[in-house]
């Protein structure tokens, strides 16, 4: 039986564990950030027109993150999202709002695409907060909570060792309540800083 091939898979293999070994232990470790971007709630609008009504679905929406880069394809993230509202107002009657907020806690996958950029993909959770504030009197505020699912997918671009540019767009699924603030998908376009402890 010939042991050269074996022998010099076996050498191979050990010489790709050795090189890659401390790439991942750079890639690994806990991170923090922040982003802004606009948001937008889908459909909000919709079928809401006529003389003296306003109504605004995109609104600046907010971050903050913390993560454990478990290795350089996948992470952990958990954050606080605030989406904003949507706004109507009504001439002569005021105006009233739906506002989202709550924590995300999603898996982040990514693919290097260069020492210094990748692409990624997101999958999670949120647990919302929505507040219906009717300033016109018309029909009654209301709050309602709920988990729902929330995925996205960006780019990130790594300017330093430890930091990192991200460009991304995420959707939240179905946020609100049907019966009583309204429901529906909300989006959010955004960048972020994400800096490496």
């Amino acid at each position: 039986m010939n042991l050269y091939p074996r022998n010099l898979l076996s050498a191979a293999l050990f010489t790709l564990v050795a090189a890659s070994t401390p790439a991942l232990s750079q890639d690994t470790g806990w991170y923090g950030g922040i982003g802004i971007g606009q948001s937008k709630f889908k459909d909000s609008c919709s079928g809401v027109s006529g003389p003296g009504i306003a109504c605004e679905e995109k609104d600046t929406a907010w971050k903050i993150f913390g993560g454990y880069q478990f290795n350089r394809n996948f992470a952990g993230e958990f954050g606080y999202t605030d989406l904003g509202k949507t706004t109507l107002s009504i001439t002569g009657f005021g105006s009233a709002s739906i506002g989202a907020k709550g924590f995300e806690l999603s898996g982040v996958g990514t693919l290097p695409v260069s020492q210094q950029f990748s692409v990624y993909g997101r999958l999670g959770l949120f647990h919302w907060d929505v507040d219906f504030k009717d300033g016109t009197g018309l029909v009654g505020s209301a709050s309602a909570s709920g988990t729902d699912l929330t995925y996205g997918f960006g780019a990130s671009f790594s300017f330093t060792k430890n930091a990192a540019l991200r460009l991304e767009w995420q959707k939240y699924q179905d946020v609100g309540d049907t019966n009583s603030t309204g429901s529906g998908d909300i989006t959010v376009i955004g960048v972020s800083l994400a800096v490496k402890f």
